[in-house]
């Protein structure tokens, strides 16, 4: 399976933040914010990652993460010249992703939680068909929203309801098999010009091929689209950080847990960032594997 982080848009409800930076730079806590969707498809087993963002943004996001070889991975990059809707995704990464399936996740979404690997796992195991995933708030009118039956068989999607049927809203996490780059390739544009996912999804439900899982208790889908969302989000990656001594999202460990690297290369990293404390994490993962 390929893996696709969008991360384009201008952030322009962070201005002045983002006005010279991409928002999936800005910092969350102790690392940059794309770190948290780049984990999730690093937990998800998936090693070949493309990254779409705008051409000023591109070099940054090269020289964060460069090639990806150093945590075990081939990361390249897309320019989306213009935002064309989440589903253009799969037509501009129609050569990356080949005859694999494909997971997509936005650039902005923070997930933590004790059960997520499992989830994951069990999403990756289902090769036909389409996989969102749903989680409860409190008002989901902001959101896009999930309806589903007792046999969590998806019934219905809407986009922002006036009167939700459910109130789990769709976090920017989505698994599909292959055929979602044709049906992209069939959908019209909204009227806003924008090819929609939930145009693909509706596609999905129609065939009766669309699932959803439940991230619920013990599971976090953290807002970052303001500037009180960003704050909220580092101060619980902080708290969780300190209390219980392990880091969200290292991508390092991860990459070593998931034997993409060796404990000699995670030792290495680890020593080019020994004077921070991510460094110290790093190492003290390292010593740990010896």
């Amino acid at each position: 399976m390929k893996g696709i982080i969008l991360a384009g848009g201008k952030g322009t409800r962070l201005y002045p933040m983002t006005k010279a930076v991409s928002k999936q730079l800005l910092p969350i806590y102790d690392k940059p914010l794309i770190y948290y969707p780049l984990s999730i498809l690093l937990l998800s087993s998936i090693k070949d990652i493309l990254i779409i963002s705008t051409p000023e943004d591109i070099p940054a996001y090269k020289k964060l993460l460069g090639n990806g070889q150093t945590i075990g991975t081939s990361i390249t990059y897309k320019i989306q010249d213009s935002p064309c809707g989440l589903a253009d995704a799969f037509i501009l990464g129609e050569t990356f992703i080949g005859d694999d399936n494909v997971c997509l996740i936005l650039g902005d979404n923070v997930f933590y939680g004790q059960d997520m690997t499992s989830i994951l796992r069990k999403t990756m195991d289902r090769i036909k068909g389409a996989t969102i995933f749903g989680y409860p708030v409190k008002d989901a009118r902001a959101f896009g929203v999930v309806e589903f039956d007792k046999d969590k068989r998806v019934i219905s999607i809407e986009e922002k309801p006036q009167f939700p049927k459910s109130n789990y809203a769709i976090p920017g996490l989505y698994f599909y098999d292959n055929r979602v780059i044709e049906i992209a390739k069939d959908v019209k544009p909204s009227a806003r010009g924008e090819i929609e996912i939930s145009s693909v999804n509706n596609v999905y439900l129609e065939m009766n091929e669309l699932h959803v899982e439940l991230l619920g208790r013990g599971m976090a889908w953290l807002d970052t689209g303001s500037p009180e969302g960003i704050l909220k989000a580092s101060e619980y990656v902080e708290a969780v950080q300190s209390r219980q001594g392990f880091y969200i999202s290292c991508i390092e460990e991860i990459a070593w847990r998931r034997g993409f690297i060796t404990t000699e290369q995670l030792t290495i990293i680890g020593e080019n960032l020994k004077m921070t404390e991510y460094g110290k994490y790093i190492l003290s993962l390292a010593k740990e594997g010896k």
